[in-house]
């Protein structure tokens, strides 16, 4: 089982750590997929042995990216999200930043997009705290679900107003 609750996770890093594993922990909101959300995971995962993807619940994502979203729910995210080999494990979140998850879970490594510097990333100095790194991963940001959407809306409409 790759979806797994926050215990049960540090439970399982605990003893892949033991064994000299490095872990990485990507996370995001994962609401529509596209490719550099795939760029992104791959690139967190070739920074270690072992990928986390720790993905905002609804609740979060609301809170994060406002009315209307997410367009699907966390648990299918979390889904799909699990279905790619690259990646290990899958946990969801309640908290707006990431952060319960990188002192609960320790990674390594701490991966974020490229819409960030190592220098903004908010929980950057949590990583430092915890002895870990924070690393940029995944192509330019020219992607991104919000314009996805926002593109699929205006296509719907323009077809409305089709006579």
């Amino acid at each position: 089982m790759k979806i797994l609750s926050r215990d049960q996770l540090a439970s399982r890093l605990e003893a892949l750590r033991a064994d000299g594993k490095r872990v990485v922990l990507a996370n995001g909101c994962f609401d529509v997929l596209h490719v550099g959300h795939v760029r992104y995971l791959e690139g967190a995962r070739a920074l270690g042995d072992v990928l986390v993807v720790a993905v905002n619940s609804d609740g979060s994502a609301r809170r994060i990216k406002g009315p209307g979203r997410p367009l699907m729910p966390a648990e299918e995210r979390a889904e799909i999200l699990a279905a790619f080999a690259f990646v290990d494990f899958v946990v969801v979140f309640e908290e707006t930043t990431v952060e319960g998850c990188l002192r609960a879970l320790e990674p390594d490594v701490h991966a974020k997009g490229t819409d960030y510097t190592v220098e903004t990333v908010p929980e950057r100095d949590v990583m430092i705290e915890l002895g870990g790194e924070t690393a940029i991963v995944g192509d330019p940001k020219d992607h991104s679900s919000r314009d996805l959407i926002r593109h699929m809306r205006n296509e719907i409409q323009g077809r409305r107003r089709e006579p």
